[in-house]
């Protein structure tokens, strides 16, 4: 459905109030928030389904979902009466205690997963602190090495794993690092989808320092959705299992469907065959469908154990709250089979994006697309590239997407999209691509 028929009672609901008279949400906004994202590009005050409406009345289709994080779209009934019903009942406990919600949840995933008996969950908060664990889980896998040398950890070139300081450390830019150094040490790069690379890194150092994790993503998501060539991941996998190494997969913005399989490891064309069982794998994003929450799912009994009883912990990870949103979200991703959905809408979406002409690539891993351009997509051609103009043409034109580059957009939009609006956005690309070039006051005749 396009974007200017969706339905007339969001225009009503977001009509401007009397905050008018204060600024709007934007001017308010850089007198008050801590402006480390930039200016925003619109605010956004309410949303059904895959759309959402600015505080001008404006609609939007959301292609990007919050980056991955909105499962079920906007305001999705199951999600809401799961979350309106836990608050009403029990919000919060520490975790001296446990609740249904939580427990019901571990259990979840452990199924979804196919996880062997033995292995647990450890719950927090975003995808950053599920990473600084699954770090923390490899100093201790390191730790029970009697030698003491096995203290090196491998990250991928062009890796994103989050910014507090022990993700940062593995994540890949410079200039995120940078201005944070020093950082935990011992994390080593190499060249992602190389096995002689891997080989070379797993060996122990001059000074017999061994490895003791790998930690990589199956699909590097903020570098514009690159996949590993065929047989790399199950290469990873036999590389450090001979080498005494932990392998952990970070499916932060891979995991929950996005792929059309629940992990990506279990995703053939993700792997290139057989699914791959990491020693542990982190989760957040998609996993609450809006609401905040990380995990650490560690696979065996021997991987769970490594972490005991005050090495690590969180105030409110796994709390009855975002925990129950999240069994919201796997059952309505089961009970609506929204797995075969978001498999059948990606492949028609990027076989569509793959025939517009300016699109020289599309990655595709169910509704998760990195669309890359070409250089003179946009003419005249901008000095940061087309991607950013044309992530600024569609907002005008009433799409949401990203740019994670100067030639690649980033398409992540909520599990739910259907086969129309999908058409829609291909329609609307080239238009997009043509306004994109003009001045901003001129683009609306465009669109």
């Amino acid at each position: 459905m396009p974007v200017d028929t969706a339905c007339a009672s969001l225009r009503k609901e977001t009509a401007m109030t009397a905050d008018a008279a204060h600024g709007t949400l934007l001017d308010r906004y850089s007198h008050a928030v801590t402006g480390l994202f930039g200016p925003p590009q619109r605010a956004l005050v309410s949303g059904s389904g895959v759309r959402v409406v600015d505080e001008d009345g404006r609609e939007y289709v959301d292609l990007l979902a919050g980056i991955a994080v909105n499962s079920l779209g906007h305001a999705h009934p199951r999600l809401v009466a799961a979350v309106s019903e836990q608050a009403g009942r029990l919000m919060h406990v520490s975790n001296l205690f446990t609740s249904e919600p939580q427990v019901g949840l571990a259990e979840d995933l452990l199924r979804l997963s196919g996880a062997p008996a033995g292995s647990s969950v450890f719950f927090a908060n975003s995808g950053s602190e599920a990473n600084e664990a699954a770090f923390k889980l490899a100093r201790r896998h390191g730790g029970e090495d009697p030698s003491g040398l096995r203290t090196r950890v491998i990250a991928l070139e062009g890796a994103f794993h989050g910014r507090t300081m022990g993700a940062l450390a593995l994540t890949s830019k410079e200039a995120y690092r940078a201005p944070f150094e020093p950082l935990p040490g011992g994390v080593e790069r190499i060249p992602g989808g190389d096995l002689d690379a891997l080989q070379a890194a797993l060996a122990p150092d001059t000074e017999r320092r061994t490895v003791a994790a790998v930690l990589l993503e199956p699909v590097q998501g903020e570098g514009g959705v690159h996949g590993w060539p065929a047989g790399y991941l199950a290469g990873v996998r036999a590389a450090t299992r001979e080498a005494g190494a932990l392998m952990i997969l970070d499916e932060v913005q891979s995991g929950i469907g996005r792929t059309g399989s629940w992990f990506a490891f279990q995703d053939p064309a993700v792997t290139g065959g057989d699914p791959v069982v990491p020693d542990a794998f982190t989760l957040a994003k998609g996993l609450g469908g809006g609401v905040p929450i990380g995990a650490l799912v560690s696979v065996g009994p021997e991987v769970s154990a490594l972490l005991r009883p005050g090495q690590h912990g969180t105030t409110f990870g796994g709390n009855p709250l975002a925990a129950a949103a999240a069994r919201a979200v796997l059952a309505t991703i089961e009970e609506e089979a929204l797995l075969e959905n978001v498999r059948r809408v990606g492949a028609a979406l990027g076989d569509g994006l793959r025939a517009v002409d300016s699109v020289t690539e599309v990655r595709q891993y169910g509704l998760w697309l990195g669309v890359d351009l070409a250089a003179d997509a946009v003419r005249p051609l901008p000095d940061a590239g087309p991607a950013p103009a044309v992530v600024r043409a569609a907002l005008e034109g009433g799409w949401i997407v990203n740019a994670t580059g100067p030639r690649t957009l980033r398409l992540a939009p909520p599990l739910i999209l259907d086969e129309a609006d999908a058409r829609d956005f291909v329609a609307a690309l080239p238009m997009i691509l043509s306004a994109a070039g003009q001045p901003t006051e001129n683009r609306g005749a465009s669109l």
